[in-house]
């Protein structure tokens, strides 16, 4: 098979195994996640509405008494880990957890739930203390991995819609709440409640969801640049120079694809650095530095590119040294910070199975083709040397 006709056969097979799992583990995510509509309550406590909350796995079930202006609520989350504690909260000054009035709901130390109000006046520590809404029939439960918090809020006259903030933490220290996670999800857990319509709204802002549409633009290019088109490019430079039917094309596809995927990789990086600017106090260290270095590295391999010295030049053999293993360097890294921002930005299993799964197919690509290599490389060594004695055989005779 021809080489050019090979890699075809390889990333069509790596085109349809990407879209078959992407499809697979998005089937298996929707069907294993459950929806506010099967959960129940105990004492048959029951609410006119529910949503699923889109972000740290929470929900949230109420009902609007418009007579009595009564909001009636019960906040569904697991907390970041058994001993941590949820908060749903109402903030009549934005959509953020600053400013907001809180029911925060946590285990006691001897195991009993209980649940209290907050003020959050700002990111320091906070302590209980009353909120501007009366609240009734305050209640946690745990169970199942989830806390639920039951509470009505006396809402004032003409309110009719309300910005809902809801946070998950890790730990409580002498009833006081510590600092919650600040990934994507934490970052995201804002939104609107239009109380007339029985509408729930996610994003609470403009700004919000132009801000998480920008990380999903920064995950997206990143992963398609750095993680897959200059894998896919390195095994084009690695294995279709091996045979002699490819050269020069195997070079320039190379370039090509490296070249794109440069030029998509600083676009994502660019990104990131608005999304930096516009987010301070918020700071993921290893993967803006892998990000930084990433950068730097693959425009240093541009430029190189520049400078590559002919075939039978005298310094090719240390540039070529130089150009592997930076080369190789790129792609590690590449990988490693894929896998990083995929754990902050948390968009969901399905997606980072399907990347494991676009790296397994590569990788076996980069296999089937390095056994391939060999047996070329083999075979082609084997007839030179066969060419070679006869030669001298012919050289020998003739003499």
């Amino acid at each position: 098979m021809a080489a050019p006709a090979l890699l075809l056969f390889f990333l069509s097979l790596f085109g349809s195994s990407f879209f078959v799992a992407a499809a697979s583990s998005s089937s298996s995510s929707s069907s294993s996640s459950s929806s506010c509509a099967s959960q129940t309550f105990s004492r048959n406590r029951a609410y006119a509405l529910c949503n699923d909350l889109p972000t740290l796995g929470s929900s949230l079930h109420w009902s609007f008494d418009a007579a009595k202006s009564s909001l009636s609520v019960a906040f569904v989350a697991p907390p970041a880990r058994p001993e941590g504690w949820v908060a749903w909260a109402v903030n009549p000054d934005g959509p953020g957890m600053v400013g907001s009035r809180s029911l925060i709901a946590f285990k006691k130390p001897d195991g009993s739930m209980t649940v209290k109000t907050f003020n959050v006046t700002g990111y320091g520590p906070i302590s209980p203390s009353p909120i501007d809404y009366p609240v009734s029939g305050m209640e946690a439960e745990f169970g199942g991995g989830v806390i639920t918090i039951f509470a009505t809020l006396e809402l004032p006259k003409g309110m009719t819609k309300i910005n809902q903030v809801w946070q998950v933490g890790s730990a409580v220290d002498g009833g006081i709440p510590r600092k919650h996670d600040f990934a994507p999800g934490n970052l995201g857990s804002t939104g609107m409640l239009d109380l007339t319509k029985g509408q729930a709204i996610a994003g609470g802002t403009a700004a919000g969801s132009s801000k998480l549409r920008k990380k999903n633009i920064h995950g997206i290019l990143n992963a398609v640049s750095w993680g897959i088109l200059m894998p896919i490019g390195v095994i084009m430079a690695r294995h279709l120079r091996t045979f002699k039917a490819a050269d020069p094309a195997w070079f320039y596809l190379h370039v090509s694809c490296q070249f794109s995927g440069y030029v998509v990789g600083v676009a994502g990086w660019a990104t990131g650095l608005k999304l930096g600017h516009e987010s301070k106090g918020v700071q993921y260290s290893t993967h803006r530095n892998l990000g930084i270095a990433l950068f730097c590295l693959a425009t240093l391999q541009v430029f190189a590119l520049l400078l590559r010295p002919k075939k039978d030049h005298k310094f090719r053999v240390y540039w070529n040294v130089y150009h592997h293993s930076v080369g190789y360097s790129v792609i590690v890294m590449s990988i490693i910070n894929v896998f990083k921002g995929l754990s902050i930005l948390q968009p969901g299993n399905k997606w980072k199975v399907a990347y494991i799964i676009v790296l397994i197919v590569l990788g076996a690509i980069a296999a089937v083709l390095e056994v391939v290599t060999w047996i070329v490389l083999l075979k082609r060594r084997k007839s030179d040397t066969t060419t070679k004695l006869q030669d001298g055989s012919n050289g020998a005779n003739g003499a």
